[in-house]
Parts: structure tokens; sequence; C-alpha cells
């Protein structure tokens, strides 16, 4: 393995400090999700299906205003956004746990619009820092670190819960998200690269076909992974063995983590869709193998594997494709793009599993990601014309 671009990365004035704040800053928002849904569940005793219902509409919420907090970034600068995301995320958190179940659910997506998109802070800090020789190394890097975000948030969030009470745990993250958001807004970390200062490029001239099938394919890739994690919990509940759940998880995220580290170090890699696809390729068979926890944790390496990879390569195509000028919009299409794939991956392999087994779960979320590859491919290479052209 060459470690000459890691460690090229790594000599790049400000960005290991940055690399390691943005770890820290992604976990509260990582364990978000899984206190608010905790929240419901033991603070306001409600079911499953309330909780599952305030998570959409924080998930379209977000979906809703990543592009648009991104767009404001490339306007206003990031201090001005992160200003608008701080009111909102101090309002939301300090006030939520109060609130009736119906008053949560209105708040919640009203919230998710102003949410303090982390992840493409990290995207864009890394791409203004770091030059396009280096981008796909240093995105491999924050995908690695997302997934160590995501390891730690979810625990954090429960474990908060299980040994205070949820109120506690939500004022916990709440403060935590303030507190990084100030950082981030006293550090000012560049968003922009040096020679991308000049005037804001229309967007009917960088939103092209191509573009767009890089977007449905990063959908793609959180498709397929959500639908595969529904179908590993529905696996180990109908095995009786939930305990395994968080270890299988666990599991996928080092495979991830991995497959990052080898993608970031290839001078060569294939194209997004071609990624993203064997994903659904590898997901088809792993229900074959839900009988025992330990084959199962094998079945599952080579799809995740190529997780964090499939991310980062979204987003090195997302900055080669579209000026700095409207990078953070971009990046902002990308993370709406993360949010509805695993917004309708999860719920599909859910249904299926009700109506079958955990075993046909992995099988559609694969077959869905060889579908939405195979569209991707034919989008970018039939749509030659700008698709922005009749946006504003």
């Amino acid at each position: 393995m060459n470690l000459a671009p890691y460690l090229a990365v790594l000599r790049t004035p400000r960005v290991p400090s940055l690399m390691l704040l943005m770890l820290f800053a992604r976990i509260p928002a990582t364990a978000a999700g899984m206190t608010i849904t905790m929240h419901v569940l033991l603070g306001l005793e409600r079911g499953y299906g309330a909780a599952g219902l305030v998570g959409a509409m924080a998930t379209v919420g977000i979906a809703v205003g990543a592009p648009l907090m991104g767009l404001l970034t490339d306007r206003r600068g990031l201090r001005t956004m992160l200003l608008v995301s701080l009111v909102s995320e101090g309002l939301f958190w300090f006030v939520a746990p109060a609130l009736s179940f119906p008053v949560l659910l209105v708040t919640c997506f009203v919230s998710g619009i102003a949410v303090m998109p982390v992840m493409q802070i990290g995207r864009q800090v890394i791409t203004a820092l770091v030059g396009e020789a280096g981008r796909r190394t240093a995105l491999a890097m924050d995908s690695m670190a997302v997934e160590v975000a995501f390891m730690a948030g979810p625990a954090l969030g429960v474990l908060l819960t299980t040994q205070w009470n949820s109120r506690v745990a939500m004022w916990t993250i709440g403060v935590s998200m303030v507190v990084f958001g100030l950082v981030l807004y006293a550090v000012n970390p560049p968003v922009r690269d040096d020679v991308d200062h000049g005037a804001p490029v229309p967007r009917r001239e960088w939103l092209t076909g191509k573009l767009l099938g890089v977007l449905i394919s990063a959908g793609g890739a959180t498709f397929v992974l959500s639908g595969v994690e529904v179908a590993v919990v529905a696996g180990m509940r109908g095995l009786g063995l939930t305990d395994w759940t968080g270890a299988l998880i666990a599991v996928m995220c080092v495979a991830s983590l991995v497959g990052g580290f080898v993608y970031g170090g290839l001078p060569h890699v294939p194209p997004v869709w071609a990624l993203m696809g064997v994903m659904g390729v590898l997901a088809m068979p792993i229900g074959l193998f839900g009988w025992s926890p330990w084959v199962l944790a094998l079945a599952l390496v080579p799809m995740n594997f190529l997780c964090a990879p499939t991310i980062a390569a979204t987003g090195e195509a997302i900055t080669r494709m579209t000026p700095g000028s409207a990078r953070g919009e971009a990046m902002g299409l990308q993370g709406s793009a993360f949010t509805l794939g695993a917004a309708l991956g999860a719920p599909l392999a859910g249904f299926v599993i009700d109506h079958s087994s955990p075993g046909w779960g992995y099988f559609v979320a694969g077959v869905g990601a060889v579908v939405i590859a195979v569209g991707s491919m034919v989008l970018g290479a039939a749509v030659k014309e700008p698709v922005g052209a009749a946006l504003p």
C-alpha cells in the first residue's frame, strides 16, 4: 500500500487539525437522530411508528435545507450560515424535550432545514485546503472519519439516554452542537479554493446531466446501505440474537474504513456508478448467509468495503464538475441525495422484510442499487445539455 498520498495530505497546513475538529463536530450530529428516537420511545412513551415518523420529518427537512445552507455559504460565507444554524440548533435542542409529540413532529422538519451541515462543511474545507491532485486521498480520509463518527455518535445517544434520561441527552447533544458551531465560527476555515474567488457561475452552466448522474449514484449508495442495515437488524431479531446487531454494524463500518484507506491511495479508480452498482451486486446474496452471525459478518465485508470509496468518489466527482463559487450548493445537493437515498432504502427493505424474510431485504436493496447505477450511467451519457437551464 502506497502511503505517500496520505503523508502528503497530512503535511498540508491546517489539514490534520481541521480533520480532527470536523471528526469531533460530526459525533453529536450523528447522535442526534438516535437521541430523538430514544426520546420519542422513552420520554414521550410512543411507539416505533411515531419515532420513525419524527425521523422522517427531520430527514425531509434536512434534504430540503442542505442545498439551501450550501447556497447561503456560497453567497454569504461560512460564518453567516453558521449564525443561522446556531440560532436554529440552540432553540430546537433547548425546547424540544418539553414539546408534545405533534409539535415536535413539525419542529423537527423546520429545524432540519437549518441544521448545521457538518458533513458537507467537512468536505468543503478539505476540498479547499488540498490541491486537486490530493483530493481523492483527502476525501477518502474524510469518508473514513464519517464512519468513525457514525460508530461513536448513535452509541453516545443511547448511553446518555439510558444512563440519565432523554431530556439530559437532548440538552447535551444541543450544547455540543452549539459549542462546535462556535468553534467553527471562530476558526472560520476556508470553504473555497484560492483560485475560486471569481463571480458566481450560473446554476444552468454546472448542473449537467453527468453531475445529476453522480448525485443519483450518491443516493443509490445510501439506498443500499440503509436497506442492508434494516435487513441486519431484522435478521438478528429473527434469530433471537438482537445483541449481535451492534457488532455486525461495527463490522460494516470497519470494512468501509479499510476500503476507504485502500481507495485513497489508488492512482486510478472506476466511475462512481460502477462502484455503487457493484455494491448492489454484492448486497443481493448476503441473505443466503444469514443463518449465523459469524458467517453473516464475513458476508457483509465485501459490499461495505466499497462504501467509503463510493462516498469519496461522489465527492471527488462533484468537486471536479462544479466551480468553487457553487461548491457549497453542490455539496448540499450531495447531502440531500445521501439523505433521500437512505430515506427510501430503509422503508422499502423493511416493507419487503415484513412480507417475506430478511434475506429478501438484502436482495431488494441490492437490486435497487443496480437499477440506480444503470440509470445513472445512462443519464450521464445521454444528457449532454445542462439540466439546470430551466432553474433560476
